[in-house]
């Protein structure tokens, strides 16, 4: 084989690995979980996530949502983050979204995932014609996940979901943690998400985990061994305080955080859930890796190619 030969080589098999790279993260079927919680939430809030990523987003998933009013956090931190994202130099209407990107109250014949007959409620909707372009469903608890033993969370939650994603094998479904509710480590609640993050881990699902959301602050600071609760107030038995009016006390409203509607909690609570919600909508479209991260895995990739051919030119030349 001759040196162009061996040139057109390289570049075909460095193409077949930057094809297998995107196509191994996009679809439904995700080869490791997609966890949403406080560690991504800086992505959004720094930018990270590239204008072109939300676009996709915005322009490829088709989003049913119900809750009561602690899964409504996550939808009133959405609506008032254009405003400030526009207000600190953003693209104008990036994060701005309509009906069809997501539905909100999609499913209202049952208020939230804690009450029976939420999956029935999902067939109901998904089976509708009308609704034929939905992609995502999302349900979140309100306060039952504190209440379920590792039974009944299993008979009515994991369980009911794994059977929807298997007759709806082109739906995304988005697991959710409970709430917090001050009972700490010890509790029942942080049992029980511990139940659901194991599950999600162990299945390579999908978990927006609200709760892990509810015991850091921005600078990753962790109460979730303080006793937390889903107000943001916190008490180790020494000290005690509210760690989101104690972070808006210190920082500057309209620059480092923005005033929301939170419903039981605090305006930065629902900060910190928009911009959680959004990673995980990034993801779900298909985004994966930056361009840093892709041209770093391209160019070893080339590296080793480029080098076993100058080894195999050399070896050739010598016959």
């Amino acid at each position: 084989m001759n040196r162009k030969k061996y040139v057109i080589l390289a570049v075909v098999l460095l193409n077949l690995i930057f094809v297998f790279q995107i196509k191994s993260v996009s679809g439904l079927a995700f080869t490791e979980p997609v966890i949403a919680n406080h560690s991504v939430v800086n992505m959004v809030r720094n930018d990270q996530i590239p204008d072109s990523v939300i676009l996709n987003a915005k322009n490829t998933l088709h989003i049913a949502y119900q809750h009561t009013s602690h899964g409504s956090q996550i939808i009133d931190g959405m609506n008032a983050l254009p405003a400030f994202k526009e207000g600190n130099g953003g693209t104008v209407d990036l994060y701005d979204y309509n009906s069809t990107f997501l539905h909100d109250g999609a499913m209202p014949s049952v208020g939230d995932v804690g009450y029976p007959g939420w999956d029935n409620a999902t067939r109901d909707y998904l089976d509708d014609p009308a609704n034929a372009d939905c992609n995502v469903i999302m349900w979140s608890w309100c306060g039952q996940a504190s209440d379920q033993t590792e039974q009944s969370m299993i008979d009515h939650y994991l369980a009911p979901m794994t059977q929807l994603e298997s007759e709806y094998p082109d739906v995304m479904f988005v697991y959710m943690t409970g709430h917090v509710d001050g009972t700490g480590l010890e509790g029942n609640l942080h049992l029980r998400n511990e139940q659901i993050r194991d599950h999600c881990i162990s299945n390579n699902k999908i978990l927006f985990d609200f709760a892990d959301i509810e015991s850091y602050d921005p600078d990753g600071n962790y109460y979730g061994d303080k006793y937390v609760t889903d107000n943001c107030d916190w008490n180790d038995g020494i000290d005690s305080g509210n760690w989101a009016l104690d972070w808006q006390a210190t920082h500057t409203e309209g620059v480092d955080w923005f005033s929301c509607n939170c419903a039981h909690s605090q305006a930065l609570n629902g900060n910190q859930k928009a911009y959680a919600i959004w990673w995980l909508w990034a993801k779900l479209s298909g985004w994966e890796v930056t361009i840093t991260e892709g041209l770093a895995t391209f160019s070893l990739a080339g590296f080793l190619i480029l080098s076993f051919i100058s080894i195999a030119v050399k070896h050739n030349g010598r016959k």
